[in-house]
């Protein structure tokens, strides 16, 4: 392992994820990440999922509306294409590729590329989400953030969706998600439960 004149030691390929719940700094620490490489020089390319469209059409915009330049793309495939000669690969929001992506992410890796994914790694009702599973027992290194439980304080554990709507991806905000401990989502499960079961009694 060798050292370039920033300090930065250059490592051989590898796959790190940073995984967890909405709102608990998961671009956050990809963007620190990005940043940290290229103040070591090192040729750095993000992409992210072209529906994310939340704060930037191209940027990648952490909650606290850091942000980092980035290249929407529609699939999985296209970083294949747009990474040659990259040093380090950002991928945001990874959970919305396609499985195509671990396949992607091995290949940068075993070229010696080191390759940073963030994303959900459940969806709103607490299932793994797309190519995050597969990811996590590929990787190198592994991250779990967390956000705080709104609701009691503690680590959070799930994205609790607070809006109708069966759909699994559905790109949103505080006004349609809030992160939850592992207690209060199933006390929330419960209460859903019970309200939808009332609702149709009086139908």
């Amino acid at each position: 392992m060798t050292e370039n004149l920033t300090g930065e030691a250059h490592r051989p390929g590898r796959i790190e994820v940073v995984c967890g719940s909405m709102f608990s700094g998961k671009t956050e620490e990809l963007i620190r990440r990005m940043r940290r490489a290229m103040f070591a020089r090192q040729k750095v390319e993000i992409f992210k999922p072209a529906v994310d469209t939340r704060y930037s059409e191209e940027d990648v915009v952490s909650h606290d509306k850091h942000k980092i330049q980035s290249t929407p793309i529609d699939s999985s495939g296209q970083i294949l294409l747009l990474a040659s000669d990259i040093d380090v690969v950002g991928i945001d929001e990874a959970q919305f590729f396609d499985d195509g992506l671990v396949d992607v992410c091995n290949q940068l890796a075993n070229r010696g590329v080191r390759v940073i994914v963030a994303g959900l790694d459940m969806d709103f009702k607490g299932i793994p989400f797309g190519p995050i599973p597969a990811l996590l027992a590929i990787a190198d290194e592994v991250t779990k953030v967390h956000a705080i439980c709104v609701r009691c304080g503690a680590l959070a554990y799930a994205s609790h969706r607070t809006v109708q709507n069966e759909r699994r991806v559905l790109i949103g905000e505080t006004q349609e998600y809030e992160p939850l401990c592992r207690e209060c989502y199933q006390k929330a499960i419960v209460e859903e439960a019970r309200r939808k079961a009332s609702a149709s009694k009086s139908e």
